[in-house]
């Protein structure tokens, strides 16, 4: 069995001794691979998460933090500990899809409000999960007119062979053809994978005129560097997941002009003043950053961010109707997040209502390049 960890907050330690308080807490469960293949994803979040507030409209945030090491069934345990014992008012995560699919089953069935770290399909999003990253249609539209642009036609897919990897390459086949995209390969790998010279030499046997890659974190960087091995010349387009500062250290000189679809927060500094997205984005770099370091950022750490950047402006809504720690509250606080945006985040402006638990439009979106071991947003090309 994996090993778990739990890690208390500052404020939950001191919290846990106060007789009498538990009712008024606001009780956070929060389940993300802090080990294992998804650790990358999952330990800028825990690390965001330290950066929480202690308290939100004078009630004290309490918050239970749990590996799950990206395994679903592990998840699941958390997610039904956070529900069942703790009696949690919102659950968070995980940070690797198919975990934040089993999180989401378990938020719905036991009627806590979810915020998943990671994109879940339409059909596993139901009334009680809130979904912080793009989707994959968000960000696919931006990428696609970008390749249409570029003159792309044939496409090789390489991605990885799960439910992320399927949401990509379902737009792909499907949103791709709008725009002229036609799918002359489609090459799977598992996230454990340490190689993928099999599938890459099937993708550039097809001919394409560009390579599309599919997959997140450091991961992603093993078709990135194989076809460039190959010798492919064509253009290499990547997902969000994999825009990270480890992404471009492991990829090196293969990942010179790939271009990526990414959140804002990536360049927040690079923005213009009057972007939505701008000034909750120095905000995070300037907490994040001045705690871990230049170029520590990632996508992933700044979902916890924005999740409590949401809970800031829906608590308080919550609480005129109930006190944390019961159904009424939960329920309450539901309504509230669906209700009380826009939400001005690092990733966009979420916009939730009860039909639409994604929340993010084109303001979400930024395409990219990398060049001299840095991301810049990428220039018109008309």
């Amino acid at each position: 069995m994996k090993k778990r960890i739990m890690t208390w907050m500052a404020s939950a330690v001191v919290l846990s001794m106060m007789a009498g308080t538990a009712l008024a807490d606001i009780t956070i469960g929060v389940t993300i691979p802090i080990t294992g293949p998804g650790a990358a994803l999952g330990i800028p979040m825990k690390q965001s998460i330290e950066l929480w507030p202690t308290e939100i409209s004078g009630e004290k945030v309490k918050v239970i933090l749990l590996d799950d090491g990206g395994d679903p069934s592990a998840a699941t345990t958390n997610a039904r500990r956070f529900a069942d014992d703790d009696k949690v008012d919102v659950i968070m995560g995980s940070a690797l899809t198919p975990a934040a699919i089993a999180v989401a089953g378990v938020a719905n069935e036991t009627h806590v409000p979810h915020f998943a770290f990671s994109p879940i399909p339409p059909t596993a999003v139901k009334e009680w999960n809130f979904v912080m990253p793009q989707f994959s249609s968000v960000l696919a539209e931006g990428m696609f007119t970008r390749m249409q642009q570029d003159g792309v036609k044939r496409v090789a897919f390489i991605g990885f062979a799960d439910s992320y990897g399927q949401q990509w390459i379902d737009e792909l086949k499907n949103a791709g053809k709008k725009y002229g995209l036609e799918v002359v390969a489609e090459e799977r790998y598992a996230r454990a994978d340490t190689s993928v010279s099999g599938q890459v030499l099937k993708a550039v046997a097809a001919r394409p005129d560009a390579v599309f890659i599919g997959a997140s974190g450091t991961g992603a960087a093993l078709p990135q560097i194989g076809v460039r091995e190959r010798g492919f010349t064509g253009k290499i387009y990547v997902v969000s997941g994999a825009v990270t500062f480890d992404f471009l250290r492991i990829a090196g000189k293969n990942v010179e002009n790939t271009i990526f679809s990414s959140g804002p927060v990536m360049v927040a500094e690079d923005q213009a003043d009057n972007s939505p997205t701008k000034q909750e984005g120095l905000a995070y770099l300037k907490a994040y950053e001045g705690k871990f370091g230049p170029n520590t950022r990632t996508q992933f750490g700044s979902h916890p961010w924005d999740a409590m950047a949401i809970l800031k402006k829906a608590v308080p809504v919550a609480l005129k109707k109930a006190k944390p720690g019961t159904t009424e509250f939960r329920t309450a606080l539901r309504d509230a997040i669906e209700t009380s945006g826009p939400y001005d985040a690092t990733h966009g402006v979420y916009q939730f209502t009860p039909k639409d638990h994604y929340g993010l439009d084109q303001r979400g979106v930024v395409l990219l390049t990398a060049k001299d071991g840095k991301f810049q947003i990428l220039p018109s090309n008309k």
